[in-house]
């Protein structure tokens, strides 16, 4: 019997591009399903399970970005998503990460690459799906879900808040410098000195305004970390997740 290597959802536009793309993932062992517009993309992404999804920025009916924000939000779906466009400044990378994105890759491409970055976030998602529930205090994030809830009030969090709330409480309490934070959250595309500092304010915001007890604390020169000092956090471990290449144009 075949083994599939994972089930890849390509949203694109181009069909000979999303055709190219689909055949060569096929030829690696991935099962890969299409939609030609944002609008199919989205409710194929909310109705089904991927393993990872492949989306283009630039759709018709509603746009990459859009398609993103609506999966993170509406769907509460955490598949990973891989972003194509053409359009490369890191304004536009940023866009991407801030609206859900797990990664960006920009056109010409190689299919190699692609298929060595969907690896890598099936990856890392199928290590955080096999996490247990974090929780800080009275503060619980569930990774598989990327619900988040205090005192039993659930807690809306943006895609990039999600992201700092899983690192900050997966080291809890150790402290977690900006450099680490800013590496795993945006990569190489690092955004500019004060985007990390607004995020948390943004979190901080969401996890303690309105609560007696502060999670979320600010390490003067060090860093950042989330704790209850009131009282020990607890923190469960993760289960370990069970070639020269021609560049691919739009």
């Amino acid at each position: 019997m075949r083994q599939t290597t994972g089930i890849v959802l390509i949203v694109e536009d181009n069909r000979s591009l999303a055709e190219t793309l689909g055949n060569y993932l096929e030829s690696q062992g991935f099962d890969v399903d299409y939609a030609a517009d944002g609008l199919e993309g989205y409710r194929l992404a909310a109705e089904n399970h991927y393993d990872a999804i492949v989306l283009d920025g630039n759709l018709p009916r509603l746009d990459g970005l859009e398609v993103c924000r609506r999966l993170r939000g509406e769907a509460r779906n955490s598949t990973p998503v891989i972003m194509l466009t053409a359009r490369d400044t890191l304004d536009d990378k940023l866009a991407g990460l801030d609206n859900g994105a797990d990664d960006y890759l920009t056109k010409p491409f190689a299919a190699q690459e692609l298929d060595a970055r969907l690896r890598a976030v099936m990856r890392r998602n199928r290590k955080e799906l096999g996490q247990q529930v974090l929780t800080v205090g009275d503060l619980v994030f569930d990774p598989a879900s990327h619900r988040v809830t205090r005192a039993g009030q659930e807690l809306m969090v943006s895609p990039i808040g999600t992201k700092l709330l899983h690192i900050l409480m997966r080291e809890s309490p150790r402290v977690v410098t900006r450099r680490e934070i800013e590496g795993e959250v945006w990569g190489t595309s690092l955004p500019d000195s004060d985007t990390l500092r607004s995020h948390l304010y943004n979190l901080r915001k969401v996890i303690d305004k309105g609560f007696d007890t502060p999670l979320l604390h600010t390490v003067q020169s060090a860093g950042y970390r989330m704790a209850d000092l009131a009282r020990p956090v607890q923190k469960t471990a993760a289960a370990q997740p069970a070639a020269s290449a021609d560049p691919i144009a739009a």
